[in-house]
């Protein structure tokens, strides 16, 4: 079951806010300028558009025009209602959601022009100055309150967000910086070997060359001589090479140890006890996950991320999904366009689907 995130939350929050504050014009105990059917379809369209300029990407310019229809709608329902009541929250709650889609600027033109609205009405039904004056200071006071608060939230996730990213990134540099250690030691190892290898091959050849030029026991003193390099050769071969085979990297407690802790974020790791893979292929999963963990903490709003990694017909496949927005065109940025470019340089591919949350399939050869 999909768990609620925050973003529904605050929509269900803000529709039943909505709904008590709009009661009595909805359930004809107050007075309306025009027809209740109108009235109610323009609460409808508030809410839709209230809904859908907080759930549009953000490089669409749909949640721009929505945010608008909402504080249209908004400014209407107000001024057609006779008496004011609770409706002017209404309006704070077109102020708090500004925020989410448009600069600051903006937000707090709607807060004046909002405030505007509620003149407007209220001038004909408040009986003195400071009557007016406190309805007019205290609606002011809960659109900037409200605007401001709903600012500092949205900073704050996306400071967690961010910092969230950091980590997954700070753990996959030190993988990385892992295995450039083993490719460091690897060369240090070759180079001993062939240096080592070089000296006695040079010395058995001599031993050899110099018997072959000569009889009898001068002769045999100098195989007796080759006979002891080339066995302290072996020797050091098969001492060298036990130091080159070290254990396969885990690529399971790899990508664990990435995914670990994420605030917001529950990803589980799920990679084939009987999958093999090679370094080159074993690094670019995890690089594959890093940017599928660092993208679905920046952009997805996803509460669970699930990802995989099997054996498939000769070939590994790693398969990432989350349960958070998708996105029904989805793009190739730079970090994607990369790692698809990392995988068909090794003769695979990486296949993206936003239509049920947001799926990256990536598949490369095992040999």
């Amino acid at each position: 079951m999909r768990r609620v995130g925050t973003e529904e939350w605050s929509g269900l929050a803000m529709l039943v806010v909505a709904v008590a504050v709009a009661a009595p014009g909805l359930f004809g105990a107050a007075e309306l300028m025009i027809g209740r059917g109108w009235w109610l379809a323009l609460f409808v369209l508030l809410l839709a558009a209230l809904l859908t300029a907080t759930a549009a990407p953000e490089q669409g310019r749909s949640r721009y025009v929505a945010y608008g229809v909402a504080v249209v709608a908004a400014w209407t329902l107000v001024l057609t209602a006779r008496h004011l009541g609770l409706l002017p929250v209404l309006l704070v709650l077109t102020a708090a959601v500004s925020v989410h889609v448009v600069p600051l600027s903006v937000g707090l033109i709607v807060v004046g022009l909002n405030t505007a609205v509620i003149i407007l009405v209220a001038v004909p039904t408040t009986r003195t100055p400071a009557e007016l004056t406190l309805i007019v200071g205290f609606y002011l006071l809960i659109q900037l309150a409200s605007l401001l608060s709903s600012m500092t939230l949205l900073r704050e996730q996306r400071m967690r967000r961010e910092l969230a990213a950091a980590h997954v990134e700070v753990k996959a540099a030190g993988l990385r910086l892992e295995e450039s250690a083993r490719t460091e030691e690897r060369l240090r190892i070759s180079r001993e070997l062939h240096d080592l290898i070089g000296h006695q091959l040079t010395v058995l050849t001599l031993e050899l060359e110099t018997a072959r030029h000569l009889d009898g026991a001068a002769a045999r003193e100098h195989v007796e001589r080759a006979d002891r390099v080339a066995r302290d050769l072996l020797g050091d071969v098969r001492a060298t090479v036990g130091q080159l085979r070290t254990e396969t990297v885990d690529l399971g407690q790899a990508l664990r140890r990435m995914a670990r802790d994420l605030p917001g974020l529950d990803v589980s790791i799920d990679v084939s006890a009987d999958l093999r893979v090679d370094e080159e292929r074993g690094a670019a999963f995890v690089r594959a996950a890093q940017e599928i963990i660092t993208n679905t903490i920046r952009h997805a709003e996803a509460q669970r991320l699930r990802i995989s990694v099997t054996g498939d017909d000769g070939a590994a496949v790693l398969d990432a999904h989350d349960d958070g927005r998708g996105a029904r065109r989805p793009a190739f940025g730079n970090g994607l366009r990369g790692l698809r470019e990392r995988f068909e340089a090794l003769g695979g591919e990486v296949v993206v689907d936003g239509s049920a949350g947001f799926r990256v399939t990536a598949r490369v050869p095992t040999s």
